[in-house]
């Protein structure tokens, strides 16, 4: 009986992965790259949805699934929140005995079949923590504890040496005890599997977190702090090469899928994204600043806004350079004499602003962009808040329930926001900080979903400073993530047996899912997005049951 193995690796950077195999710190996946078939995969912009978890667990892209974001806004009350997935998974409908373990944006209780557990250490679950059987996530955290590493997932380390060393400590061990976990779940707990889906986000959080300590072109490069963080981003990739030896050893006659959808790299998006942006648009609605530059703050040319070691909250400190709205008076006494820190704890518990409805939202409230909800309604277009490229909402009437631009003006408005938005420059180079201007709402303009936006920036490089021929400079504001998802490509290890190995070129990152149904000998009604690797091949995969291998692709 044929079985797949299905390790996805979210956030890993191939191209990090070859250099260290090749100077020998990665010898399980060096062993598997010259055993394997591998292909590069385009991911296009579907990677800056930041819903590689969701493309996989339902072998969809944004445009079939219509969502484009993980952001969710509200016309009628101007609210937004961060939406998990309420998409039925694929392997739903398979006859194959399917094991997950901590797949992001899968959805196991939507998938009756299907057995293990989710949300247990994922970055980004996009789900709440649950299992099947029920019961199971409870004798799971009793063998296994909660995560050892919550801290680190998204945690801030960059400006410390000692917090950098500690992250990369802590998320190397998380390796560890996950592929523990995944040995006993599919070795003893739930042997009797076709499918294994494990997911492993550790380089998600360390390549966000400490990029730049093994990356020479980044402008923090240089910092004292840069070797402790390279050598954490080593220590993770060298636990993760453990981890894929020790489960591919464990499971010999499991064919193998070793992948990763997207690439990672720089960090070019969240201070624009996040901060810059929405205070430009704030400016050009109302003519005055609302963000005020910290002194500390500083710059030059050859050098970047740093946070001071003991910071710990980049939106902390954000968030204190916000003008207070009005407040009870012991509020705003404990403004002033309370540390930044409990400031920021406080700030997040008395948020005046929307609070999720259900398991399935996460607040936003602690994103600078989200501090200029309350104008929304008075301005003719905002900045959405956004992890990735910069996302525009026009405040349309008829559409928005307190619209200011009639859709005859609807061009128009674009046209100004976009030439606002491209007259900015980086102080840094002296060039536009604007590389690309998208697109992206349906010809009925009124049709725009929850996720959806009226125009998206593609930033050039990673401006940490706009300054504008009108509204003056914003910023300098220090990193907050160092990396990002802005690597060229992922890469996929397949080992079916059936003489393919080396290189086999580029394909699309949506075609792993329908490789992983081809190899299983499933057949689904559903359309995907993509098409097996092993279609029109000459040795394509025969099924278990000697049916014909299935080919997918988009309609």
């Amino acid at each position: 009986m044929r079985r797949v193995l299905a390790i996805f690796l979210d956030g890993y950077e191939h191209s990090l992965g070859q250099r260290l195999m090749s100077a020998g710190e990665m010898p399980e996946m060096s062993k598997l790259a010259t055993s394997s078939a591998r292909y590069l995969l385009e991911y296009g912009p579907a990677q800056r949805t930041g819903l590689a978890g969701e493309h996989l667990a339902t072998g969809l892209s944004p445009e079939m699934a219509r969502r484009w974001s993980p952001v969710h806004f509200d016309p009628k009350s101007y609210s937004v929140w961060q939406e998990g997935t309420s998409l039925r998974p694929l392997a739903a409908d398979f006859r194959s005995r399917t094991v997950v373990f901590d797949a992001p944006y899968f959805d196991i209780d939507a998938a009756p079949g299907v057995r293990g557990i989710v949300s247990w250490g994922a970055h980004d679950p996009g789900v709440r923590r649950s299992s099947r059987p029920s019961e199971f996530v409870e004798e799971f955290r009793a063998r296994f504890g909660d995560y050892p590493a919550p801290k680190w997932i998204y945690g801030l380390a960059w400006p410390s040496a000692e917090k950098s060393r500690a992250m990369g400590a802590g998320l190397a061990r998380a390796v560890d005890v996950r592929a523990e976990a995944a040995q006993w779940l599919l070795g003893e707990r739930f042997p009797d599997w076709d499918l294994a889906l494990v997911a492993v986000s550790e380089p998600h959080s360390v390549i966000e977190g400490l990029w730049h300590g093994v990356d020479p072109a980044h402008p923090l490069y240089g910092l004292p702090a840069a070797t402790a963080a390279g050598d954490s981003v080593r220590a993770v990739y060298r636990s993760v090469d453990r981890l894929v030896g020790r489960l591919i050893a464990a499971f010999p006659d499991a064919i193998p899928v070793v992948f990763a959808l997207g690439g990672m790299g720089p960090n070019r998006s969240d201070v624009a994204s996040m901060l810059l942006l929405p205070e430009l648009m704030y400016r050009n609605a109302f003519g005055s600043a609302f963000f005020r530059q910290p002194p500390d703050w500083d710059w030059s040319k050859s050098a970047c806004p740093l946070l001071a070691e003991d910071d710990d909250s980049w939106e902390g400190r954000i968030a204190d350079q916000f003008p207070s709205l009005p407040t009870p008076w012991l509020r705003s006494i404990a403004s002033r004499v309370l540390p930044r820190p409990v400031k920021a704890v406080l700030r997040r518990a008395l948020s005046t602003g929307p609070e999720p409805e259900d398991a399935n939202r996460t607040s936003l409230s602690w994103m600078p962009a989200a501090a200029y909800q309350p104008f929304w309604h008075s301005m003719p277009a905002f900045a959405l808040p956004s992890f990735y490229d910069g996302r525009i909402r026009l405040n349309l009437r008829g559409r928005e329930h307190r619209g200011r631009i009639e859709l005859a003006d609807y061009r128009r408005t674009l046209a100004d926001v976009e030439d606002l938005i491209r007259a900015c420059r980086d102080p840094a180079t002296g060039e536009t900080a604007v590389d690309i201007v998208e697109y992206p709402a349906p010809t009925n303009r009124r049709d725009l979903g929850p996720s959806g936006s009226d125009l998206n920036v593609i930033w050039k490089g990673a401006p940490l400073c706009l300054e504008h021929p009108t509204f003056g400079r914003i910023g300098p504001v220090p990193y907050r993530r160092t990396g990002g998802h802005t690597g060229e490509c992922g890469v996929a290890y397949l080992r079916a047996g059936n003489g393919l190995v080396g290189d086999q070129g580029m394909r699309s990152a949506f075609d792993v899912v329908p490789t992983i149904v081809d190899l299983l000998g499933e057949r689904t009604n559903r359309s995907l997005a993509g098409m097996s690797l092993f279609a029109g091949a000459a040795n394509a995969i025969v099924p278990r049951d000697g049916d014909v291998s299935l080919t997918t692709r988009v309609k």
